[in-house]
């Protein structure tokens, strides 16, 4: 009877939630809510961006219940949803899913996840502002190109990922211990680029003492706008965060290598600056001081303006 039951109660709850490829883990798209086992991770009430590749959520605790922290190791990645999207991949990682000694890395460029586009920026660290991101990175779980694991990335979330990836992966190698592992991409109603990655890690036996933690990766790109519906881009000259190594803040471009320098600028005909109009410093602009400017570049520099430092025109 009892069982009867919650498979009625799950026939339900398929109507308006959308699994996430574990029995723990479901996402209502309307409410842009992520319920895992130990509690709902509401989207909307994580912070803009605003210059920091990650926020702590819940509280920096991780939702794993006492049900599910086991000293067994296994790797499950869930299906993709019906967009094709990338759902949760959860684990409890040890030196048995880490890759082993001599294993090489294999290639990955035959999967093209949801919202990809191959397109180079030259304010971005290797030129190219989309990875293919792994959920569960290769040198914790040793998956290559496992399309349940990859989601397009921006090249800044991608590194910046890496910092909680190490210290899951020193962890283990140092004391042998497992850590239960979740990572969650969050997707806003059916939008193909994700707006981020909810990551949870647990070191199990020592119950949290030497690595606990649960934060959201923010997949934007310092510098470019992120188009989510559909995974396209365009350059802003807004850089909140200059000090990543995913970011080549120095350089001069207005986009990608091919596109002329060509649009509008805001000036301060005092300082003789120009900015674009979207850069913070805009607003410290007297607005006898103000004045808007279509056209190239070089006839702003050919006028003995120069470019703001903050948005880098």
């Amino acid at each position: 009877m009892n069982r009867i039951k919650a498979l009625l109660l799950a026939l339900l709850l398929s109507v308006n939630i959308v699994a996430c490829g574990n029995t723990n883990t479901t996402t209502n798209q309307k409410k842009n809510e992520i319920t895992l086992s130990g509690g709902t991770f509401d989207y909307q009430s994580v912070p803009e961006y605003s210059g920091k590749p990650f926020v702590e959520v819940n509280g920096n605790i991780p939702y794993f219940t006492e049900e599910e922290i086991t000293d067994k190791s296994f790797e499950t990645y869930g299906e993709l949803d019906s967009l094709g999207r990338c759902t949760t991949s959860v684990a409890s990682l040890s030196k048995d899913t880490m890759p082993k000694e001599q294993e090489k890395r294999g290639k990955i460029g035959n999967v093209k996840p949801t919202g990809w586009h191959s397109v180079k920026y030259d304010c971005v660290q290797g030129k190219f502002i989309l990875n293919r991101a792994h959920c569960i990175g290769w040198q914790l779980g040793a998956e290559n190109d496992n399309e349940k694991n990859l989601v397009s990335g921006t090249r800044y979330m991608n590194l910046e990922m890496l910092e909680y990836e190490n210290l899951v992966a020193d962890y283990i190698k140092e004391t042998g211990n497992h850590v239960m592992y979740r990572v969650t991409p969050v997707f806003v109603d059916k939008e193909m680029l994700c707006r981020g990655l909810l990551m949870e890690g647990y070191s199990v036996e020592d119950k949290g003492e030497g690595v606990s933690y649960c934060v959201f990766f923010y997949n934007v790109q310092p510098g470019i706008e992120m188009n989510y519906q559909t995974g396209e881009s365009k350059y802003t000259g807004v850089f909140l965060d200059t000090d990543s190594v995913a970011v080549e803040y120095d350089v001069k471009t207005s986009g990608n290598a091919e596109e002329d320098k060509e649009g509008s600028y805001i000036l301060n005909t005092n300082t003789k600056k120009f900015h674009f109009p979207t850069c913070k410093g805009v607003k410290d602009i007297k607005e006898e001081n103000k004045k808007t400017f279509s056209g190239k570049r070089e006839e702003l520099l050919q006028e003995s303006y120069s470019p703001c430092k903050i948005c880098n025109p």
